[in-house]
This record gives structure tokens, sequence and C-alpha cells, in this order.
């Protein structure tokens, strides 16, 4: 039985792209910036959350163990399309040796969280099999079978717990077969992409959460994304409920009802993504950082960040 440690803590979603950076291509972050990065994120983060075994996981975790940083980190895997889905919005129909290539892939990524693992034993807390790849709109659908073989794997190799980060709704039904496998269940729960308004989000949350929590009374849960975008350009998420004030209003509430509950919660996410979504540049998809691209500060995080400013000029 692999060891368990979900302890409370502060816990953030950490992806290090800026401007002109991008998965995409592979134009990572530098370790420079990468310390910069986590220099910041040290003086109020203890857990972190990555979601690839990409160069920039690497980094990160050479990083921590080169600058002596206290991180907990989770560690997950991207996992490439091995369906097709054409219930995805946006179009996920993949030709067979497009998903055979796929396959291949994602055989490699988990060798290679294994490999980093092992490496980085003591900063690596946990691993997810996966982000986001069995709900019903995923662009990148892998049938529960595959993601069964890919975390019995893992576990055969590496002590860590292992994990899978799914949106709350497939968790109540088809994922029941990879639950039994798991060593602890991650949730996803955004009320601001389900239409829900400041005045019932935290209730709302509340509610995704314990659908699972309830479906498996013997299982662990956390919450592995949670948080609210400060722009958008109406897709999805209407231009007055995304804002500075409404994402410091549910990150209070939030808080404040994981910390009292003792749930161990990623705040999604540390810094904006440019990259991400559309071209358009209020796209919500890049706003949902409780720092800029740029590394400053929004509205959620002024009061600490200048207070430890204050602290550190002193």
């Amino acid at each position: 039985m692999n060891s368990l440690d979900l302890l409370h803590g502060n816990a953030i979603c950490y992806s290090g792209y800026r401007e002109g950076q991008s998965p995409h291509d592979a134009t990572y972050p530098t370790y420079e910036q990468i310390r910069e990065d986590l220099l910041i994120l040290a003086k109020n983060w203890t857990h972190l959350r990555l979601y690839d075994c990409s160069p920039h996981a690497e980094t990160v975790l050479s990083v921590i163990r080169r600058e002596g940083l206290s991180f907990q980190v989770m560690l997950g895997l991207d996992m490439a399309a091995e369906a097709s889905n054409p219930h995805c919005p946006w179009g996920a129909e993949f030709s067979e040796e497009t998903l055979a290539a796929n396959r291949k892939k994602n055989s490699m990524e988990v060798d290679k969280a294994i490999e980093l693992s092992r490496r980085y034993s003591n900063i690596v807390s946990s691993v997810a099999v996966g982000n986001e790849a069995s709900v019903e709109w995923t662009d990148h659908m892998v049938p529960v079978e595959s993601l069964i073989a890919h975390t019995r794997r893992i576990k055969a190799e590496v002590p860590q717990p292992v994990t899978f980060c799914e949106n709350y709704v497939p968790w109540t039904y088809k994922l029941e077969p990879l639950a039994e496998e798991l060593d602890f269940i991650s949730v996803h729960t955004y009320p601001a992409w389900e239409y829900r308004t400041m005045e019932d989000a935290l209730e709302y949350t509340k509610r995704n959460y314990h659908s699972v929590v309830d479906h498996y009374p013997d299982k662990p849960v956390v919450i592995t994304e949670a948080g609210w975008t400060t722009a958008s350009n109406g897709r999805g998420i209407e231009p007055w409920n995304a804002s500075e004030e409404l994402q410091l209003h549910y990150y209070e509430e939030l808080l404040e009802w994981t910390s009292a509950e003792q749930i161990l919660t990623y705040v999604f996410e540390a810094f904006d993504e440019p990259w991400k979504g559309s071209p358009d540049p209020m796209e919500p998809e890049k706003h949902w950082g409780l720092f800029t691209v740029d590394r400053e500060p929004k509205l959620v995080m002024r009061e600490l960040y200048d207070e430890l400013r204050s602290d550190s000029a002193a």
C-alpha cells in the first residue's frame, strides 16, 4: 500500500509559461524564470501541482532541489487523446494513425513520470495519471480501461500515491472502475464555467465536492482545481462575472471553507497564461492567475504581498 499524506496546506497549480512561451511549440521557461516564480510562491504556498513531465516540470523539480525550497509536488501526466470524442465542441476527431502515435506518446509520458518520481522522491508527493481526460467535452479523451492500465504501471514502480484529476461529474459514474485503483480522488470545480454567480458559488463548489465524497465514502477526496477568472470576452463566462474583485471574494470563501474542513485544495492558478485558448487577449482561459503574466499580484494577493515586501524592506 502506498503511503498517503494528504494533510491540508496552502496548495496551488503552477505552470510557468510567459509571453511568447508555450508547451505547444516547446518554448519553455528558463531556470532563472522558474526560480523567480517559485521564490514568489514560496512566500505563501507549500504544495504545487504540475501538469506534465516535460522539460518545464523537470526544471521546476531541479529548482526546488537546488534552491532548497520546501515544496511538495503533485506531478502530472499530459495524456494525449487515445480515442476520438465527437462531443468535444471544438473538435476531437482523430485518425487511427494519430491515436496510435498518441498511445505511444502516453506510454513514454508514463515512463518519464516514473523516472522523475524516483529521482525526486523527496519532492514528488503524489502522481496524477492525467487531467480532464474523461469528461464529456474533452479534446484528449482516454478510455477508462487505458487510464487503469497507466495507473497500474505507475503504482507498480513508484512509492508515491496515485490519483487522477477530473471534473466532478465523471467521478459519479464512468470513473468508478478507475477510482478502485487510485489511492485518492482529485476533483475540479468551476462555478463560473457553469454560469454560477458569486451569490451561490461556494455552495455550488461544496455540492460538487460532496457529490464525489458521498459516492466514495472510503476514499480520500481532494480538490485539484478551483478558482475564478479575472477577465472574459464572453466565451463561456459573461464579462460581468469575471473580475479581480470576484476572484478575491471566491478565493476568501473557498479558503475559509477548505481550511475549516481541512480539505487539501489546489487553487487554480498561480500566474496568467497567455498561450491558452483563442488569440483574443480577453479569452477567459488566459486570466485565472492570482498574479499577472508579469508576476504582479492581483487584488487577491496584493495585501499579502505588499506586507511581505514591506517586511523584506524593513
